[in-house]
């Protein structure tokens, strides 16, 4: 398993971006597809936007057009832009890894992840 550390949360209003963060330890994270989920309050845990180990992604439709789901080998950090934020998009945001030997699967299940950050609050104010 690898360690992930997720950051980038806070308070914005709607209309505003923010871009999270997600620091994966460890030398194999070629090795992992990622994800992005959300929590809010009383809500189930949902998959936002998913990365393969290459380049295929997958997003909700709610995020579609908004949000942007990247990794950077170079520096073991996954990345999600989210833009034109609406307060629905309130939440506990997670980065989760999925160890696979699959190149192009995207788990989109959240036991099919490994791995979990500690999770960042993410506020879209009206």
């Amino acid at each position: 398993q690898v360690q992930l550390v997720d950051s980038g949360g806070g308070l914005v209003q709607a209309g505003g971006s923010l871009r999270l963060s997600c620091v994966v330890s460890g030398r194999t994270f070629s090795s992992y597809a990622m994800g992005w989920f959300r929590q809010a309050p009383g809500k189930e845990r949902d998959l936002v936007a998913a990365q393969s180990r290459g380049i295929n992604t997958y997003y909700a439709d709610s995020v579609k057009g908004r949000f942007t789901i990247s990794r950077d080998t170079a520096k073991n950090t996954v990345y999600l832009q989210m833009n034109s934020l609406k307060p629905e998009d309130t939440a506990v945001y997670y980065c989760a890894a999925a160890k696979t030997s699959a190149y192009y699967l995207i788990p989109r299940l959240g036991f099919e992840y490994d791995s979990w950050g500690q999770g960042t609050q993410v506020t879209v104010s009206s």
